[in-house]
């Protein structure tokens, strides 16, 4: 390798300094850990956010056009079930209902759920069960509790388990599994649509949701079209996903506040490794001379600047990014419900920064190296 020579130079003035290396390498961990930890916090947020749609599956959503999340549904006309139903290019369509609910447990404590009315035909976004059969749903009373983080708010109930609903009697006839939890912290039933609306007080319009599934992609223009002339809008199920995140960053201040926190870590990390790097240098510089009295040139002295920094960088990336893990793995071993997912977003964003730390931390020691004249530095 051409400039072998010169970084191995390089490698073992950075580690002999065991304190500066130590400096610059807890410097950079530290940022890493904090970047990668706030935006996996917000990755975890926002998959939370995105449950419903995750765990519902539908390929087209019909709502109001107010609607920003999927918990914050806004009833729609009967009617419009019927129109969509009646549109070319629509394969089948379901209503779907989400509302909250308040149950009194056998123990008598009151406890809020989430309550999902399936469409009472097809079923339609029902969840997979770990116990008990699907079609226990069209008995009397009948509701399927999900095993999630908040399944233990319900006491942990078992098939069988009864509760009382706003004055009627709920049972539990089956278990179910969902891919992803909820953000509220609420726990969620899933029963009929018919049921949901007769045990839950509701406005004159029940309907939450349309779902909706196009015969092809190129009939979901001509969908969508038909659906803004009703007054409504059809999104996607990656578009309703993207509304969630774009009012859980724009128009809450949690997106705000957590690239805040990200960029104050990042800045962290920059003051830390540029200045201890600067040190290391000035401190070095006797030694950066005599490489430039022996021959070295410029570009070799650049090449052993960029590859001490990038080394330093790469490194404490590895650590941080090894910490946060472990913290959010122990995290969500002693806390279930504890929302924080690392996304390969995450890793690039933070590696990005990274780079770029060591990019300007280098520029300053660049900057000295090529200013040393090593006749000052005999000559002193």
């Amino acid at each position: 390798m051409k400039y072998s020579g010169i970084i191995r130079i390089g490698f073992k003035l950075l580690v002999n300094d065991k304190a500066k290396f130590t400096a610059l390498l807890i410097g950079i961990t530290f940022s890493v850990f904090l970047m990668v930890q706030m935006t996996s916090m917000f990755a975890g947020i926002l998959n939370r956010a995105y449950s419903t749609v995750t765990n519902i599956g539908a390929d087209l959503w019909i709502m109001d056009p107010a609607v920003n999340t999927a918990s914050s549904s806004i009833p729609l006309p009967d009617y419009l079930l019927d129109a969509v139903l009646s549109m070319d290019g629509v394969t089948y369509a379901a209503p779907l209902y989400i509302g909250g609910a308040q149950l009194r447990l056998e123990n008598g404590i009151f406890q809020s759920v989430v309550v999902v009315g399936l469409d009472d035909t097809s079923l339609f976004g029902r969840p997979e069960l770990e116990q008990g059969n699907i079609l226990d749903i069209y008995a009397d009373n009948s509701f399927i509790a999900v095993n999630d983080a908040e399944f233990y708010k319900l006491n942990n109930p078992k098939v069988g388990t009864v509760f009382e609903l706003n004055d009627h009697r709920g049972v539990i006839v089956g278990i179910a599994k969902v891919a992803s939890n909820g953000l509220n912290g609420i726990p969620t039933l899933y029963t009929t649509y018919s049921r949901a609306i007769e045990y839950i007080p509701s406005p004159r319009f029940t309907i939450s949701y349309v779902l909706a599934q196009a015969k092809s992609p190129a009939a979901l223009v001509s969908i969508k079209k038909k659906v803004a002339d009703l007054g409504y809008i059809a999104l996607s199920k990656d578009e309703f996903n993207q509304r969630i995140a774009d009012y859980y960053t724009y128009k809450t201040g949690i997106g705000t506040n957590i690239l805040m926190m990200t960029a104050i870590a990042f800045l962290v990390g920059l003051s830390i490794s540029g200045q201890t790097f600067y040190t290391f240098v000035i401190e070095n510089v006797d030694k950066f001379g005599a490489l430039k009295a022996i021959g070295a040139k410029s570009r070799e002295l650049i090449v052993m600047i960029l590859f001490m920094a990038s080394f330093t960088c790469i490194t404490g990336y590895g650590l941080g990014i090894g910490l946060v893990t472990l913290m959010i793995t122990l995290a969500k071993w002693n806390m279930p419900n504890y929302a924080s997912t690392i996304t390969f977003m995450n890793l690039e964003s933070a590696f990005g920064m990274v780079i770029l730390i060591a990019g300007i931390s280098s520029y300053f020691g660049i900057r000295k190296v090529l200013m040393i004249e090593p006749f000052d530095i005999f000559r002193g």
